[in-house]
């Protein structure tokens, strides 16, 4: 294992946690359950339907993203 630092959207993962009470996977899970709709959409379901600010929501949905296309 290193000690590298978090990098790319998962480095915001912590924030997103401690700011919204919810634990990530319950984020990816939302954003899986509204597939197979585009990014932005996505990132708006999550601004509009759960108050998340932009960065965050481009974050877990990029993330989600990219890992559902391996």
């Amino acid at each position: 294992m290193t000690d590298e630092p978090i990098k790319g959207p998962a480095s915001y993962f912590p924030s997103i946690e401690k700011k919204y009470g919810r634990p990530i996977a319950e984020w990816q899970e939302l954003v899986r359950r509204h597939l197979p709709a585009k990014h932005m959409e996505l990132v708006a379901m999550l601004k509009n339907d759960h108050g998340m600010g932009h960065g965050h929501a481009n974050a877990v949905v990029a993330y989600t993203l990219a890992a559902a296309s391996g």
